[in-house]
Protein backbone atom coordinates (compact mmCIF):
# COMPACT_ATOMS: atom_id res chain seq x y z
CA UNK A 1 0.00 0.00 0.00
CA UNK A 2 1.45 3.38 -1.08
CA UNK A 3 1.72 5.38 2.05
CA UNK A 4 0.07 9.07 1.87
CA UNK A 5 3.29 11.14 1.51
CA UNK A 6 4.97 8.93 -1.34
CA UNK A 7 1.41 9.65 -3.35
CA UNK A 8 1.65 13.06 -2.93
CA UNK A 9 5.16 13.09 -3.80
CA UNK A 10 4.16 11.27 -6.84
CA UNK A 11 1.83 13.88 -8.00
CA UNK A 12 4.37 16.55 -7.66
CA UNK A 13 6.90 14.80 -9.66
CA UNK A 14 3.82 14.38 -12.51
CA UNK A 15 3.00 17.54 -12.28
CA UNK A 16 6.68 19.12 -12.88
CA UNK A 17 6.73 16.12 -15.91
CA UNK A 18 3.71 17.60 -17.11
CA UNK A 19 2.10 14.79 -16.98
CA UNK A 20 -1.58 14.21 -16.68
CA UNK A 21 -3.06 12.52 -13.60
CA UNK A 22 -5.74 11.43 -12.05
CA UNK A 23 -5.73 11.13 -7.74
CA UNK A 24 -8.42 9.79 -5.38
CA UNK A 25 -7.71 10.28 -1.87
CA UNK A 26 -10.42 8.55 0.97
CA UNK A 27 -11.15 10.59 3.99
CA UNK A 28 -8.69 8.76 6.93
CA UNK A 29 -6.13 8.84 3.17
CA UNK A 30 -5.30 5.04 3.69
CA UNK A 31 -5.70 4.06 0.24
CA UNK A 32 -4.64 7.38 -1.88
CA UNK A 33 -4.19 6.42 -5.12
CA UNK A 34 -2.40 8.82 -8.26
CA UNK A 35 -2.25 7.29 -12.01
CA UNK A 36 -1.47 8.76 -15.34
CA UNK A 37 -4.83 9.70 -16.56
CA UNK A 38 -4.36 7.15 -19.10
CA UNK A 39 -4.10 4.64 -17.13
CA UNK A 40 -7.61 5.08 -16.07
CA UNK A 41 -9.67 3.03 -17.80
CA UNK A 42 -7.22 0.24 -17.36
CA UNK A 43 -7.21 0.02 -13.59
CA UNK A 44 -11.08 -0.34 -13.87
CA UNK A 45 -11.19 3.56 -13.40
CA UNK A 46 -13.74 6.16 -15.17
CA UNK A 47 -14.57 9.73 -14.92
CA UNK A 48 -16.75 12.61 -16.16
CA UNK A 49 -14.84 16.02 -15.25
CA UNK A 50 -17.57 18.01 -16.83
CA UNK A 51 -17.35 16.32 -19.81
CA UNK A 52 -14.23 15.28 -20.08
CA UNK A 53 -14.27 11.85 -20.14
CA UNK A 54 -12.26 8.18 -20.69
CA UNK A 55 -15.17 5.86 -22.15
CA UNK A 56 -17.69 5.56 -24.30
CA UNK A 57 -20.81 6.21 -23.59
CA UNK A 58 -23.53 3.43 -23.23
CA UNK A 59 -27.48 3.48 -24.01
CA UNK A 60 -29.72 3.40 -20.59
CA UNK A 61 -32.82 3.79 -22.31
CA UNK A 62 -35.61 0.78 -21.05
CA UNK A 63 -34.89 0.36 -17.68
CA UNK A 64 -37.08 -0.86 -15.25
CA UNK A 65 -38.51 1.57 -13.06
CA UNK A 66 -36.04 3.04 -10.33
CA UNK A 67 -36.34 1.79 -6.68
CA UNK A 68 -34.13 3.37 -4.55
CA UNK A 69 -34.81 2.63 -0.67
CA UNK A 70 -32.75 4.46 1.93
CA UNK A 71 -32.00 2.87 5.74
CA UNK A 72 -31.27 5.79 7.61
CA UNK A 73 -29.77 5.02 11.54
CA UNK A 74 -32.05 4.76 14.01
CA UNK A 75 -33.35 7.81 16.04
CA UNK A 76 -31.07 6.53 19.05
CA UNK A 77 -28.09 6.11 17.44
CA UNK A 78 -28.82 9.48 15.79
CA UNK A 79 -29.51 11.22 19.20
CA UNK A 80 -26.16 10.34 20.78
CA UNK A 81 -24.38 11.72 17.98
CA UNK A 82 -26.29 14.34 17.81
CA UNK A 83 -25.48 15.22 21.77
CA UNK A 84 -21.61 14.35 21.07
CA UNK A 85 -22.00 17.27 18.41
CA UNK A 86 -23.78 19.76 20.42
CA UNK A 87 -21.09 19.05 23.23
CA UNK A 88 -18.42 20.09 21.37
CA UNK A 89 -20.09 23.20 19.49
CA UNK A 90 -20.35 24.10 23.28
CA UNK A 91 -17.48 23.78 24.49
CA UNK A 92 -16.46 25.62 21.31
CA UNK A 93 -14.09 22.44 20.23
CA UNK A 94 -15.81 23.12 16.94
CA UNK A 95 -18.26 26.06 16.08
CA UNK A 96 -19.78 24.43 12.97
CA UNK A 97 -19.73 20.21 11.96
CA UNK A 98 -21.29 18.55 9.38
CA UNK A 99 -22.80 15.34 11.54
CA UNK A 100 -23.37 12.66 8.38
CA UNK A 101 -23.96 9.00 8.80
CA UNK A 102 -23.17 6.09 5.83
CA UNK A 103 -26.60 5.19 4.99
CA UNK A 104 -26.79 1.67 3.41
CA UNK A 105 -29.52 2.02 0.17
CA UNK A 106 -31.12 -0.78 -2.31
CA UNK A 107 -31.20 0.26 -5.71
CA UNK A 108 -31.84 -1.77 -8.94
CA UNK A 109 -29.17 0.02 -10.93
CA UNK A 110 -25.38 -1.37 -10.88
CA UNK A 111 -22.52 1.12 -9.77
CA UNK A 112 -21.83 1.52 -13.55
CA UNK A 113 -25.76 2.04 -14.59
CA UNK A 114 -25.64 4.51 -11.96
CA UNK A 115 -22.81 6.41 -12.82
CA UNK A 116 -23.65 6.39 -16.06
CA UNK A 117 -27.03 7.73 -15.60
CA UNK A 118 -26.24 10.34 -13.23
CA UNK A 119 -26.07 14.23 -14.63
CA UNK A 120 -23.52 15.39 -12.19
CA UNK A 121 -20.73 17.57 -13.69
CA UNK A 122 -18.21 15.59 -11.02
CA UNK A 123 -18.47 11.46 -11.60
CA UNK A 124 -16.38 8.99 -10.76
CA UNK A 125 -16.53 5.12 -11.12
CA UNK A 126 -13.98 2.39 -9.34
CA UNK A 127 -14.86 -0.89 -10.88
CA UNK A 128 -17.54 -2.54 -8.58
CA UNK A 129 -15.63 -0.59 -5.40
CA UNK A 130 -17.68 2.83 -5.77
CA UNK A 131 -19.23 5.01 -7.94
CA UNK A 132 -19.48 9.22 -6.49
CA UNK A 133 -20.80 12.16 -8.29
CA UNK A 134 -20.52 15.44 -6.82
CA UNK A 135 -21.81 18.89 -8.01
CA UNK A 136 -18.99 20.64 -6.32
CA UNK A 137 -15.50 22.04 -7.49
CA UNK A 138 -13.09 21.73 -4.76
CA UNK A 139 -10.56 23.61 -6.81
CA UNK A 140 -9.54 24.36 -10.36
CA UNK A 141 -6.55 26.39 -11.56
CA UNK A 142 -5.78 28.46 -14.77
CA UNK A 143 -3.07 29.98 -15.49
CA UNK A 144 -1.60 30.91 -11.59
CA UNK A 145 -5.06 31.13 -10.37
CA UNK A 146 -6.22 28.76 -7.76
CA UNK A 147 -9.95 28.72 -7.51
CA UNK A 148 -12.70 27.23 -4.81
CA UNK A 149 -16.08 26.80 -5.08
CA UNK A 150 -17.35 26.26 -1.48
CA UNK A 151 -21.66 25.19 -1.50
CA UNK A 152 -23.28 26.09 1.83
CA UNK A 153 -26.94 26.25 1.96
CA UNK A 154 -29.88 24.49 -0.11
CA UNK A 155 -33.46 24.93 -0.46
CA UNK A 156 -36.17 23.12 -2.60
CA UNK A 157 -36.68 25.08 -5.90
CA UNK A 158 -40.08 24.37 -6.26
CA UNK A 159 -41.20 26.10 -3.09
CA UNK A 160 -42.70 29.93 -4.00
CA UNK A 161 -39.66 32.82 -3.62
CA UNK A 162 -37.27 29.66 -2.93
CA UNK A 163 -34.50 32.07 -4.25
CA UNK A 164 -34.49 34.71 -1.44
CA UNK A 165 -35.97 32.55 1.42
CA UNK A 166 -32.61 30.85 1.14
CA UNK A 167 -30.18 34.36 0.38
CA UNK A 168 -32.14 36.12 3.52
CA UNK A 169 -32.12 33.16 5.68
CA UNK A 170 -29.63 34.11 8.55
CA UNK A 171 -28.26 30.71 9.86
CA UNK A 172 -27.93 30.30 6.14
CA UNK A 173 -25.89 33.33 6.23
CA UNK A 174 -23.96 32.44 9.21
CA UNK A 175 -22.86 28.84 7.86
CA UNK A 176 -21.68 30.20 4.32
CA UNK A 177 -19.72 32.97 5.84
CA UNK A 178 -17.97 30.36 8.33
CA UNK A 179 -16.91 28.37 5.89
CA UNK A 180 -16.39 30.97 3.14
CA UNK A 181 -13.77 32.01 5.42
CA UNK A 182 -12.16 28.80 6.01
CA UNK A 183 -11.81 28.32 2.63
CA UNK A 184 -9.75 31.89 2.47
CA UNK A 185 -7.61 30.97 4.98
CA UNK A 186 -6.90 27.46 3.19
CA UNK A 187 -5.84 29.45 -0.12
CA UNK A 188 -3.89 31.26 1.74
CA UNK A 189 -1.71 28.49 2.76
CA UNK A 190 -0.78 27.71 -0.21
CA UNK A 191 -1.60 31.03 -2.53
CA UNK A 192 -1.18 35.16 -2.13
CA UNK A 193 -3.53 38.01 -2.76
CA UNK A 194 -6.86 35.37 -1.66
CA UNK A 195 -9.87 36.90 -2.29
CA UNK A 196 -13.72 36.49 -2.63
CA UNK A 197 -14.29 37.21 -6.53
CA UNK A 198 -18.14 35.65 -6.62
CA UNK A 199 -20.34 35.19 -3.02
CA UNK A 200 -23.42 33.49 -2.28
CA UNK A 201 -24.59 32.86 -5.93
CA UNK A 202 -27.09 30.72 -6.80
CA UNK A 203 -26.94 27.23 -9.08
CA UNK A 204 -29.33 24.43 -9.50
CA UNK A 205 -28.96 21.27 -9.12
CA UNK A 206 -31.67 18.51 -10.13
CA UNK A 207 -31.59 15.23 -7.85
CA UNK A 208 -33.35 11.97 -8.52
CA UNK A 209 -36.00 13.21 -5.89
CA UNK A 210 -35.90 17.01 -6.25
CA UNK A 211 -34.92 20.35 -7.97
CA UNK A 212 -32.84 22.42 -5.15
CA UNK A 213 -31.00 25.45 -5.31
CA UNK A 214 -27.73 25.92 -3.80
CA UNK A 215 -25.41 28.82 -2.84
CA UNK A 216 -21.87 28.91 -3.75
CA UNK A 217 -18.97 31.63 -3.60
CA UNK A 218 -16.04 31.43 -5.55
CA UNK A 219 -12.32 31.93 -4.00
CA UNK A 220 -9.75 33.48 -5.92
CA UNK A 221 -5.86 33.41 -5.51
CA UNK A 222 -2.20 33.80 -6.77
CA UNK A 223 0.13 30.63 -7.13
CA UNK A 224 3.95 30.95 -7.96
CA UNK A 225 4.64 29.80 -11.60
CA UNK A 226 6.38 26.54 -10.43
CA UNK A 227 3.16 24.91 -9.13
CA UNK A 228 2.97 22.23 -11.47
CA UNK A 229 6.04 20.86 -9.10
CA UNK A 230 3.88 21.61 -6.10
CA UNK A 231 0.93 20.46 -7.06
CA UNK A 232 0.82 17.58 -4.74
CA UNK A 233 2.32 19.43 -1.75
CA UNK A 234 -1.02 21.95 -2.65
CA UNK A 235 -3.82 19.14 -2.79
CA UNK A 236 -1.94 17.67 0.98
CA UNK A 237 -2.48 20.99 2.30
CA UNK A 238 -6.22 21.65 1.11
CA UNK A 239 -7.31 18.09 1.56
CA UNK A 240 -9.61 17.43 3.63
CA UNK A 241 -12.11 19.94 1.73
CA UNK A 242 -13.21 22.27 4.58
CA UNK A 243 -17.05 22.80 3.04
CA UNK A 244 -17.56 19.32 3.54
CA UNK A 245 -16.08 18.88 7.19
CA UNK A 246 -17.09 22.14 8.65
CA UNK A 247 -14.81 24.59 11.03
CA UNK A 248 -12.46 24.70 12.32
CA UNK A 249 -11.40 21.80 9.79
CA UNK A 250 -8.42 19.94 12.08
CA UNK A 251 -10.67 20.04 15.79
CA UNK A 252 -13.84 19.03 13.75
CA UNK A 253 -12.62 16.06 12.20
CA UNK A 254 -10.70 15.03 15.28
CA UNK A 255 -14.21 14.79 16.49
CA UNK A 256 -15.74 13.17 13.96
CA UNK A 257 -13.06 10.25 14.35
CA UNK A 258 -13.18 9.95 17.95
CA UNK A 259 -16.97 9.67 18.54
CA UNK A 260 -17.20 7.85 14.53
CA UNK A 261 -20.03 10.03 13.83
Amino acid sequence: MNSPDSVFEKMNIMGSRGVPFLFMIDFACLEPIAIPLNEAAEQGILFDVRGFINYDSEPTSNMKALIFEKFPVDFAQYRKAFEIAMESLRFGNSYLLNLTFATPVRINRSLKEIFMLSKAPYRILSDDRFVVFSPECFIRIAGNTIRSFPMKGTIDAGLHDASNILLSDRKEMAEHNTIVDLIRNDLSMVSSAVRVERFRYLEEIKTNQKHLLQASSEIAGKLTSDWPSKIGTILQTLLPAGSIFRAPKTMTIDIIKKQNL
